[in-house]
């Protein structure tokens, strides 16, 4: 019975090691071997637990994205309008969290594998199906069916690209346009207002 407590423990605390060494590196040139080591594991049980040094990297982004979802949740935990709810995604794709040097490392080289594996992949679909699909929940009361897919597409796309953006120029003093959370967000709220008024004139 404390075999099958300590399992679940111990693939979180090889998740977070994976994380740390994703985010030392800033690449997945890392080891099974160097992330047991720092989960406190021999190789062996972390391959018993995840199966592949892919697998465990699937599950590391599994986790990080369960942590945004909960950003999500609790930022539209106060959002009563459409437009409120809008925003609160929208915040919550910006978190402070979201910037940590090991979840910024993470994300970007999430997307490098799924070039190549089809976990991946299919956890990376999971993800921009859920942004797309909460961003057109709110945005069809505001701007009707017609328009809303579109819109939903285009602020999505906004998100990400800003999102790799910032991410990659925080606390560069040397970028010119360094681009900071805040100010992400400002840009696609504008974007939104621009899309609105667009409709309005149609």
């Amino acid at each position: 019975m404390a075999k099958l407590r300590a399992e679940p423990l111990r693939r979180a605390e090889i998740v977070q090691a994976t994380i740390h060494e994703i985010g030392r590196r800033g690449s997945l040139e890392v080891t099974v071997a160097q992330i047991a080591q720092r989960a406190g594991v021999s190789s062996a049980l972390a391959h018993h637990y995840f199966g592949s040094k892919e697998q465990i990297f699937v599950a590391t982004m599994r986790h990080v994205m369960t942590l945004f979802g909960v950003e999500a949740r609790q930022s539209l935990a106060g959002a009563r309008t459409p437009r409120e709810r809008l925003k609160a995604v929208i915040d919550a794709s910006f978190a402070p969290d979201s910037f940590r040097r090991e979840v910024v490392s993470a994300w970007l080289n999430f997307y490098v594998l799924a070039q190549t594996d089809s976990d991946a992949r299919r956890l990376l679909n999971v993800y921009h199906r859920r942004l797309n699909s909460n961003l057109l929940h709110d945005l069809r009361p505001i701007i009707g069916n017609a328009r809303a897919a579109t819109v939903a597409q285009s602020l999505a796309a906004l998100i990400d690209g800003l999102y790799l953006r910032a991410a990659l120029t925080r606390g560069a003093e040397d970028f010119d346009h360094a681009l900071d959370p805040a100010a992400a967000v400002a840009l696609v709220m504008e974007t939104f207002g621009h899309e609105i008024g667009a409709c309005d004139e149609a």
